[in-house]
Formats: structure tokens, sequence, C-alpha cells
């Protein structure tokens, strides 16, 4: 009967149904969530190598400079980001205070400009002194690399110079933010300072 046939029916339909899937499974978290974006370029993802542990590290790195260098590699880079930017600090300290007039004493230094002064210090010899103090720093500091190649440990920009202490009792990583951050602009800023400074052939402001 239409009944005896109904009844074991619905019971092979129910026992099928027991096995069959729910419905579509839900996606995972992780794969519908897109790649974190730079703080610094929020339209570019994040570059992998860089997590944000150094100091003043944002995310910018559009040319995927830092993942190309591989980690010791991007020691290296920190390393020469620092240096430059100390010496453009001291750069742009030296700068105005040419321009604003303050000299070493002597004939050969009065009335010096920052811009003629390189011509003037190759002329007069005493680049030769500079060059023998640079190269002295620079022997020293390419030994300390080497040593850093070689998985001597030591920070980046760190050649634990700090004759009054000035870090002992404060935030180091604060400090290196500062120095990171002074640093850049002062590289921009020299850049900046010279180029307006041969365009307009003034000293300060320049204009």
């Amino acid at each position: 009967t239409d009944e005896g046939i109904s009844v074991p029916m619905f019971s092979l339909l129910s026992s099928a149904l027991a096995f069959a899937p729910a419905g579509p499974a839900p996606m995972r978290g992780s794969s519908i969530v897109m790649g974190a974006k730079s703080p610094s370029l929020p339209f570019l993802e994040a570059p992998k190598a860089l997590d944000g542990k150094m100091a003043g590290d944002v995310g910018f790195d559009p040319l995927g400079l830092a993942e190309r260098a591989g980690p010791q590699g991007l020691t290296l880079l920190r390393e020469a980001e620092l240096k430059h930017s100390r010496v453009a600090m001291l750069a742009v300290a030296g700068y105005l205070f040419t321009d604003l007039g303050i000299h070493f004493p002597g004939a050969s230094y009065a009335g010096l400009s920052s811009l003629n002064a390189h011509d003037a210090m190759v002329e007069s010899g005493n680049m030769k002194v500079l060059l023998m103090v640079v190269g002295v720093l620079e022997l020293i500091g390419g030994l300390a690399l080497y040593e850093q190649y070689e998985g001597s440990g030591r920070p980046a920009g760190d050649y634990f110079f700090d004759p009054l202490g000035y870090a002992a009792d404060k935030d180091i990583e604060d400090l290196k933010l500062k120095e990171i951050k002074n640093g850049r602009l002062a590289m921009i800023a020299f850049s900046g300072i010279v180029t307006q400074a041969a365009l307009t052939g003034k000293g300060i402001p320049y204009f």
C-alpha cells in the first residue's frame, strides 16, 4: 500500500540526510582577511620583512629593499641609515653655524660661507686632515660591521659611545625613536638647504 511504501522511504531519506553535509561550511576568518596594510602607505600591503620592532619602523618600503636584503642585510641597511642620519644632523648644524658667521679662528676661515667652504678647504690643504679623521672613523666602523656580520650581536648603530651616561637612566627605545626621526628629517633638511643655497647664492635664510 501507499502507507507501506512511504514509511520505509522516509526511513531511507532520513538516514541519507543524517550523513549529508548540512550546508556550505563557513569560511575561516584567516581566509577572508586581506593582508595587513602598511601604516605609512595604507594603499600597499605591509612589508613582510618589517615587523615594527626597529625604532621608527612604520612599514615604509615601497621598493621592497628590506625583503630582498634579508635579515643580515636589513641590519646593514639600518646601520647605513643611522650613520647618514647622524652625519646629516651634524651637517645641518655645521652648515647653519658657518653661514651665521661662526668660524674657526684664522684668516683662512674668515668670510667663508658653507657653500664655498669645501673648495676653500681643499685649496688650503685642511681637507686632508678631515680626510684622515674620517678615514680612522670609517676603519673603526668597518671593523664593527665585520664583527656584526660574523654574529657579534651588536645592535645596528650601537658603538657603545655614551661618555656622559645620558642613556643610563632614560627610556632607550624612546631615545632610539627620537634619533631616527630627527636623523631622517636632517637628511631631507640638508638636501633642501644646500640646494636652496646653490640656487640662490645667498646665506640664511637662503632666499
